[in-house]
């Protein structure tokens, strides 16, 4: 099965919604999001955490795209061999029982913590596809750990958006 996570920042680059992201990233983004389309099942919570948050960056009537994309999504929702919606338990805000690695939750950006809950609560523990944001390059490791894998989609800007928000720091290895 090529079941998918989709971080929100694939849908944005594609869109082309990150000032910061090269052509050759937009391109394999928007790859990405058509492949998800067209072969993929795409895995997202039954609590519509991580649609809600494509709907509120995103535009259901514009014609990028993300905003296809999303369109596409809303539109299969139901339709289980396109999309797979699995139960993520918040026992507070942004803190999510399935999260793959407990020690390591807190320290991860608290928006994003639903991700890996995802990825980690479905059967298959999907791949999550990453674009932009370098902070996945120091979590991947112990994501792994868990079977929790990252794919980081457009490799090159985010070793340079690393190296751009963390200059005093080593660039961490990519998977």
């Amino acid at each position: 099965m090529n079941a998918v996570v989709i971080d929100t920042n694939v849908l944005l680059v594609a869109n082309q919604q990150h000032n910061d992201a090269s052509p050759e990233c937009i391109l394999a983004c928007t790859q990405k999001l058509l492949w998800a389309q067209q072969h993929g099942v795409v895995v997202v919570d039954d609590a519509y955490r991580i649609i809600s948050e494509y709907c509120n960056k995103t535009n259901i009537n514009g014609t990028r795209t993300g905003d296809a994309f999303l369109k596409w999504l809303l539109q299969n929702k139901a339709n289980t061999v396109r999309v797979h919606q699995v139960v993520i338990n918040e026992t507070v805000p942004d803190h999510f029982t399935e999260f793959p690695d407990q020690a390591l939750q807190p320290s991860f950006d608290a928006p994003d913590r639903k991700f890996p809950a995802v990825a980690n609560a479905h059967l298959d523990k999907p791949s999550i596809l990453q674009a932009a944001d370098c902070k996945w390059l120091n979590w991947w490791p112990a994501l792994r750990q868990t079977g929790v894998t990252v794919e980081f989609v457009c490799p090159d800007d985010i070793c340079g958006f690393y190296g751009k928000k963390f200059p005093n720091l080593a660039l961490p290895n990519l998977p």
